[in-house]
């Protein structure tokens, strides 16, 4: 314990940081160019809108919810060991949904198995950098975050320079190869990382009755050391924090899969379209850290929520920009004020989520919020599909969608917020002046005798004002 003390926030520490660098862009920036096969996927398959929507909707799915599998792989096995099986996975999601013949098929191998390979890798590296980094934990995250911002730019070149060639068929083949780079990275991931975090504290023991048995005690145990329903139940910050980021998330993964075939739409050609991601993905390369650096300063340490807040905000009104024109550069224009509100966002969402439980608890708290959000992302392109059909193709419906439910969980978690510091302001006051009074001498009144210096208690006397 102490020699993984003793490394914390060292030499290898930045090692570890790259490599989650990576690992975040290999994952999480993979399926924002989802959206480039869109068309394709939808023409080869004979599908609607909505049924080649369940594609993305289950590949995001999988890679939340299965942060309570991953949290007890990482306590069982280690993050070096969970990374590389996440690779191995998600290449081999990749490489059999390259020979799917029907859209099912391509929902349990592009969706199922990447995408919980994904969630593997993604996950570990997150929750390994809260045991390396302490001081610089603000900084790291940001700084791993534009691992997304890498992806999110070279994972569209990547696939319209080989889709021109290959096909989806081939291009989803080379990405199998692409994945087992994360075995790479999970490589350099030391076990004495993962001994920095003490051991899984079992919350309080459930009520042993004579009638209940044995196993469903354990399995009630278990769920509650991987999945902090107690947090939850307790920590109203947790809640707040936790409700609020599932209502947005319904909404913002919109335009980063709806992007390109609205513009290809509108006459956009579909090296352009596919540029548009690349600039969100550019641009985010140097906010990100930016970001991070901001949240980190101290005036900001106690108000990162309220930064949050207003990032999911500005992130809702720039959505508004797509329904008044298509025009290429008015699109470039949107992408670059999109990024500022990306960059933020990405940059706080863990670090809102580290500051609201303790660091010991944060893998299962992490655990249940990606459980909850998956939901979310799994609802949220297929009820987009479904209007698209419901209006022929009018994208302008799904923008109007994702600004009206970040606009609306911005302003839930900015108003929650604010209220719950109120409340406990005043009840510190509460405690203050209670102190305050249980700390005052009582007192007494004394009445000087009448035949020496002596003093004796003056007797109370109450007076009788109403019968």
């Amino acid at each position: 314990m102490v020699r993984a003390l003793e490394r914390a926030e060292g030499p290898w520490a930045w090692v570890v940081l790259l490599a989650s660098l990576v690992t975040q862009g290999l994952t999480l920036g993979f399926p924002t160019c989802v959206g480039i096969f869109f068309t394709l996927l939808q023409r080869d398959f004979q599908a609607s809108n909505s049924e080649t929507s369940w594609f993305p909707s289950i590949l995001l799915a999988v890679l939340h919810a299965g942060g309570p599998l991953c949290s007890i792989l990482v306590g069982r096995i280690g993050c070096r060991a969970t990374v590389m099986m996440g690779g191995l996975l998600a290449s081999l999601g990749m490489v059999a949904s390259s020979f799917s013949r029907t859209l099912s098929q391509l929902y349990i191998t592009a969706g199922l198995i990447t995408g919980l390979g994904m969630c593997f890798g993604f996950q570990s590296s997150v929750t390994v950098l809260g045991y390396y980094f302490i001081r610089r934990r603000v900084l790291a995250n940001a700084l791993a975050s534009m691992g997304v911002s890498l992806g999110i730019t070279l994972w569209p070149l990547l696939s319209r320079y080989l889709l021109d060639d290959l096909g989806w068929r081939g291009t989803f083949l080379v990405f199998g190869g692409v994945f087992l780079h994360c075995c790479v990275c999970g490589a350099v991931l030391r076990p004495v990382a993962t001994t920095v975090a003490p051991e899984p504290r079992e919350g309080p023991p459930l009520p042993s009755e004579t009638q209940v048995p044995g196993c469903l005690v354990a399995c009630g145990r278990t769920v509650q050391r991987h999945l902090a329903f107690d947090i939850l139940r307790h920590n109203a910050r947790y809640r707040v924090v936790t409700l609020g980021m599932v209502w947005m998330i319904v909404g913002f993964p919109l335009p980063q899969i709806f992007l390109v075939p609205y513009a290809m739409q509108h006459g956009v050609e579909e090296q352009q379209a596919a540029l548009l991601i690349s600039i969100i993905g550019f641009s985010n390369i140097f906010l990100r850290p930016l970001a991070g650096l901001v949240a980190g300063w101290r005036t900001f340490a106690a108000h990162r929520m309220y930064l949050f807040s207003l990032a999911v905000l500005l992130n809702g009104l720039t959505n508004l920009l797509c329904t008044v024109s298509a025009d290429f550069w008015l699109l470039v224009g949107y992408c670059l004020v999109y990024s500022v509100s990306m960059s933020c966002i990405g940059a706080l969402i863990f670090q809102v989520l580290m500051d609201t439980v303790p660091m010991d608890r944060f893998s299962s708290a992490l655990g249940l919020f990606t459980i909850l959000e998956s939901i979310s992302i799994l609802i949220s392109p297929p009820i987009a599909g479904f209007l698209l059909d419901a209006t022929n193709n009018n994208f302008s419906y799904v923008f109007y969608m994702s600004s009206f439910i970040l606009i609306s969980a911005a302003l839930f978690m900015g108003g929650s917020f604010c209220a719950l510091q109120r409340k406990e302001r005043q009840g510190r006051q509460a405690e203050k002046e209670g102190a305050i009074m249980e700390a005052a001498p009582e007192q007494e009144l004394f009445l000087e005798g009448t035949d020496g210096p002596g003093k004796r208690p003056c007797p109370e006397i109450m007076y009788v004002t109403t019968v």
